[in-house]
């Protein structure tokens, strides 16, 4: 039987494994394609595609499971939840498959795209640039297809040539950059304020005026310490709360 291929990783040495190989699957699970098999592979084929031992992929399986993305079965094996759904926490965690997990598994539809001069907010991040490329897109929740977020992204336009916006219905921007353009990147820097809803987002997420909005920014950055991406993102207030995990020493 054919099995679903989740994606790669590069692991960090300084993150617990478990934590990267769950973020790292999640991610893939979320953004599978329609067509995609439900099966996963065995737990010692994750283990040897991930590079861990099988104990340390039996425990990201195990929280992959607790979360409802996955069920497992004895002598049947482990397969994806059709209808698995993301969880609400905005998660500040420590890597940045945690990133295009925590934005993964949503109905994405590419609002507009183009250059614009470079906000004044933002002008810090894009010392050397007069324009850059924006991106608005509209997500919505997988099952009921309601407004659950929406983004701007500003890029740097010799990366937004690059950039297909077919994959943008499908995946992050962050894997986008990395996994398909190629960007090598060394860092993401994430705040995460409440605002109210202006006109715009309460339009778009079908939310009151003024009603409580979660806004997050991150601020991409490539190994040579260039900002390659920034990130603002219009979270419903009703819908997400926000979180932060500290891992132990």
């Amino acid at each position: 039987m054919t099995t679903f291929a989740p994606d790669s990783l590069a692991l960090n040495r300084k993150l617990p494994l478990w934590y990267q190989v769950s973020q790292s699957l999640r991610a893939s699970i979320l953004g599978r394609a329609p067509h995609d098999p439900l099966r996963l592979p065995t737990e010692d084929r994750l283990a040897e595609h991930y590079g861990v031992s099988v104990l340390t992929m039996r425990q990201a399986l195990k929280e992959l499971e607790t979360e409802g993305l996955i069920s497992r079965h004895r002598r049947r094996g482990t397969f994806i939840e059709p209808s698995a759904r993301r969880t609400a926490p905005v998660r500040l965690l420590g890597s940045v498959d945690a990133i295009v997990a925590q934005q993964s598994g949503e109905r994405t539809t590419v609002l507009e795209h183009g250059p614009e001069p470079v906000p004044a907010a933002l002008a810090e991040y894009f010392p050397d640039l007069d324009e850059a490329t924006a991106y608005r897109r509209l997500r919505r929740d997988g099952h009921g297809g309601e407004p659950t977020n929406w983004a701007e992204n500003l890029v740097r336009p010799e990366l937004a040539d690059r950039i297909d916006l077919a994959d943008l219905t499908r995946w992050p921007m962050t894997k986008v950059l990395r996994d398909v353009v190629g960007v090598r990147i060394s860092r993401i820097t994430d705040t995460v304020e409440a605002r109210l809803a202006d006109p715009e987002t309460s339009r778009l997420l079908q939310v009151p005026l003024l009603s409580p909005i979660l806004h997050y920014t991150g601020v991409t950055y490539d190994e040579s310490g260039r900002v390659v991406d920034v990130a603002r993102i219009h979270y419903r207030g009703d819908r997400f709360s926000f979180s932060v995990t500290v891992e132990a020493d």
